[in-house]
């Protein structure tokens, strides 16, 4: 596969976008350790993720609440329906693990769900710092849970525990 990837300074630190030969945007990663990723012999190509790299700018400069982005996560049917269930999740507003599990295939799967959201390839496009525990407590995020306050904060999404968290993004 022919990949393009950019890396874009945000407020939470480094991402790394990675967007397919078709245009599509197939990771995220938070970072500027690009070779774990094995971009190694893909060459930076501002242009080619220039349709990313914009639109999360636009994300972190709070002018852009969706993306307009073809995206192609590669995961698992499982993993596909929660992450197709989180894209659902207002700007704004927050789910718990149980409740997406429960539209994904019921309550007992709520373990897989948050597996399913920290093997999300395509974090802040699909919006996975939305989904919270069961008493709204901030829990797992790959980017780190200072940083998936900060989103919720950017967001304006009304949790009391984010003043517990440090990163702001002004």
């Amino acid at each position: 596969m022919s990949v393009g990837w950019d890396l874009l300074d945000s407020p939470i630190g480094p991402l790394i976008t990675v967007v397919d030969e078709g245009g599509r945007l197939v990771r995220v990663w938070f970072g500027d350790g690009w070779s774990r990723l094995g971009l190694e012999a893909a060459a930076r190509n501002a242009g080619h993720c220039a349709r990313a790299t914009g639109q999360l700018g636009e994300y972190f400069a709070r002018r852009r609440r969706t993306f307009d982005l073809p995206i192609a996560p590669a995961g698992s049917d499982f993993q596909q329906a929660v992450w197709r269930e989180v894209l659902r999740i207002p700007y704004g507003e927050t789910r718990s693990y149980g409740e997406i599990a429960a539209r994904v295939g019921g309550a007992a799967v709520a373990r897989a769900v948050g597996l399913a959201n920290g093997a999300n390839p395509i974090p802040i496009v699909i919006p996975c710092h939305r989904v919270v525990g069961a008493d709204g407590s901030l829990v797992g995020y790959g980017g780190g849970l200072p940083a998936k306050a900060a989103l919720l904060r950017l967001e304006g999404a009304p949790l009391a525990s984010l003043d517990q968290l440090s990163l702001d993004l002004g």
